[in-house]
């Protein structure tokens, strides 16, 4: 016997096995629980408080009479009376049938996704395996329909935009990115409001989100009549980025490792007698003594404080890497141990990996900090504060974040905020907010080395989870190969990284593994990507670069600095280098449309012309803001390439200023110095240097 009933604004439905619970959760959106037995509030997610402003139950109104006035967008109206039951709220109509079976329709009564029972009989569209202590084997059936896109889901290297068809592992690993929000063509977005390790499984028969372990179900729908608007719906639900700080627009300068302080001065300021811009050069993994330590190791970098000044005279900023492992002979692991600080382990010993530390020739079994743990990362940041914010230091690159534990058995992880396979998608946002709520402390307290009121710090992050843009978190796609191959793949990874509600991103500039400055085929790819790099949210360069160093204290890797190239990569890229810096006004203002609204500077075609149904299709072009159109050169010895201009605009060639037609495909040239640039409706963006003026 199921029973219906009206709960706070919201509704629920129970039967003798299951509950369902639907509540009205910011403009036009729901969140939507399931489980056995009782409702369990305090499981962690991504979702911020809901928003107040939920009307008392009314008489409902029919299908095709729903307005969008504000007033309807954040009160919601309750009818148990059916069959079906529903509710409404603003523009999203949800009903539940008597078996639980939820469905999603829009303001003219249409569906735009509906729960699958998995059987006629039983299961119904969720399924709870039980695992004893109160977890389940969970999974969530929804139908499929045969002209729908989806995107988002995070960063991952399958090199695919539209995902439909495609089983996407929920996990976090170097280079596969899960944040468990997707967008649809059918004018929806959802999010799987859980941070277990899992899977979703986008087929033609059906969509199934699986959870290996956890609690109950939860996840949050929203609609919008475009997709921009799906997207400020979400940052409303999950917290919006703050603005990128000013400095952050610019050139940002690394390679595999400086080994020293004078080493990477030197570059700084080569950076400055060749009248370079640069905005942040990188002191990476092994400038400490050993993992955990989280300072300088002075044997290196024996005046930090000095060289922070000097490069704050030239207008850089020092980017330091901060791993969160900890090796056995790192002065913290005796406090972080006795205090519980560490991930714990079910069975065998409280180490995770192995690693190669700096103190040690031969790989050395390391252990995690829990940044699920608030007293761990009020540990860490205490640690962070003394030895490198109070030296002037705000920018910090959180690097092998996932956490990189090897081997990957989440079930044997013990975190702080519950079992590692219920969990452990959350950690690298964790490891992101103790950065974000120490430099914010700091700046409350007023004025002082590496902060000050309303700071300019960020983070840099190899793996993310729903909700980290709202810790100031960016993120890059990892350790990527070299080739052309694996650049094509960037820009879908890039694209749905921005459609996952995180604006900052990057991929290292000619990708990480290998690459020879000395070998004319990797020139190409280095200038071609660095065209790319200039135009992406962040640009920046890295890479392990020929000849490749052993794994060591003596680490180094190979040149990669612009002038590392030959004479005609560099006269190329410094043309890039100059045109970034033109192009730092109107990315400046891109990013406070990321903060505001939600929107990302790198942007699918069809965020911007959703009417257009080509543009849901292109995965090898973006805009950067409303504005221009960019088209990456992703072949070996190409001049030009096909460029799809979408309907619903006016196009002009940002370098000819030669209109071409909209809604078609067009043959452009594309010499070695060149990467195809498009201006939309008369836009006037500094492309070219004679129109600085």
């Amino acid at each position: 016997m199921s029973v219906f009933r009206e709960v706070d604004g919201g509704l629920e439905w129970r039967d003798s096995e299951q509950f369902v619970r639907i509540e009205p959760w910011g403009v036009d959106s729901v969140r939507v629980r399931s489980g056995v037995g009782v409702l369990l509030e305090d499981l962690p997610g991504a979702l911020l408080a809901a928003p107040p402003g939920v009307r008392p139950v009314v008489e409902l109104p029919p299908p095709g009479s729903v307005t969008r006035s504000a007033e309807a967008s954040i009160g919601a109206a309750v009818g148990i009376q059916g069959p079906p039951a529903v509710l409404f709220h603003g523009g999203l109509r949800v009903e539940v049938t008597p078996a639980g079976v939820v469905r999603f329709l829009d303001a003219r009564g249409e569906e735009l996704l509906a729960e699958r029972p998995a059987h006629f009989w039983w299961p119904g569209p969720r399924g709870f395996s039980p695992l004893g202590a109160g977890r389940y084997r969970i999974e969530q059936l929804f139908a499929a329909y045969e002209d729908e896109r989806i995107y988002g889901l995070g960063q991952h290297q399958h090199g695919l935009l539209d995902q439909k068809g495609a089983v996407i592992d929920l996990v976090q690993r170097n280079t596969e990115v899960s944040i468990p929000f997707l967008l649809s063509s059918r004018g929806y977005g959802l999010l799987w409001n859980n941070p277990a390790v899992g899977a979703v499984e986008l087929a033609a028969g059906g969509t199934r989100w699986i959870a290996h372990q956890a609690r109950q179900i939860d996840y949050w729908f929203t609609t919008a009549p475009t997709p921009a608007g799906i997207l400020t719906n979400y940052a409303d639900a999950t917290g919006h980025s703050p603005v990128l700080p000013e400095w952050a627009t610019g050139f940002w300068q690394s390679k595999l490792r400086y080994r020293t302080q004078e080493e990477l001065l030197a570059v700084a300021r080569e950076h400055r007698s060749r009248g370079l811009p640069l905005s942040v050069i990188v002191a990476d993994f092994y400038h400490w003594p050993s993992l955990g330590d989280w300072r300088f190791d002075e044997a290196d970098w024996p005046d930090p404080k000095q060289m922070v000044a000097e490069l704050d005279a030239m207008g850089v900023k020092l980017m330091v890497s901060v791993w969160p492992s900890v090796n056995p002979v790192s002065e913290n692991w005796q406090q972080l141990s006795e205090q519980g600080l560490l991930i714990g382990t079910e069975s065998g010993l409280p180490t995770h990996t192995r690693f190669i530390d700096k103190p040690s020739p031969v790989p050395t079994p390391v252990a995690f900090y829990d940044a699920t743990n608030p007293q761990a990362r009020a540990f860490l940041w205490d640690t962070i504060r003394r030895n490198y914010a109070d030296l002037g230091i705000n920018v910090f690159w959180l690097d092998a974040c996932e956490p990189e534990i090897v081997p990957l058995h989440h079930a044997n992880l013990r975190f702080w905020a519950g079992n590692g396979a219920e969990v452990g998608n959350l950690y690298p946002r964790e490891h992101a907010r103790a950065f974000w709520e120490g430099l914010t402390a700091g700046a409350a307290a007023g004025p002082g080395p590496g902060s000050g009121p309303g700071h300019d710090g960020m983070s840099f992050s190899r793996s993310a989870w729903a909700g980290s843009q709202r810790y100031g978190a960016a993120l890059w796609s990892g350790d990527i190969g070299v080739d052309f191959a694996t650049l094509r793949r960037q820009i879908a990874a890039g694209l749905n990284t921005a459609l996952s509600g995180l604006p900052w991103w990057c991929a290292d500039i000619g990708g990480f593994h290998g690459g020879d400055p000395d070998d004319p085929g990797y020139r190409e790819v280095m200038i071609r990507w660095f065209q790319f790099g200039a135009f992406s949210p962040l640009f920046r360069m890295h890479g392990d670069r020929a000849p490749r160093t052993p794994l060591g204290r003596d680490i180094t890797g190979g040149p990669n600095e612009v002038w590392s190239y030959g004479e005609r990569a560099y006269e190329v890229m410094t043309g890039y280098l100059a045109l970034r810096e033109r192009l730092r006004p109107y990315l400046r203002q891109q990013m406070e449309t990321a903060a505001r609204a939600g929107l990302p500077p790198m942007r699918a075609l069809f965020l911007e012309f959703p009417e257009d149904a080509r543009a849901w299709e292109v995965a090898d072009q973006f805009l950067l803001g409303p504005d221009l159109l960019v088209a990456p050169v992703l072949e070996a010895g190409a001049e030009s390439r096909e460029v799809y201009l979408p309907a619903g605009a006016d196009w002009t060639c940002a370098w000819t200023g030669r209109s071409f037609a909209a809604g078609r495909t067009h043959r452009c040239p594309a010499p070695l110095e060149r990467i195809p640039l498009f201006l939309r409706d008369g836009a006037s963006l500094p492309i070219l240097a004679a129109e600085l003026g």
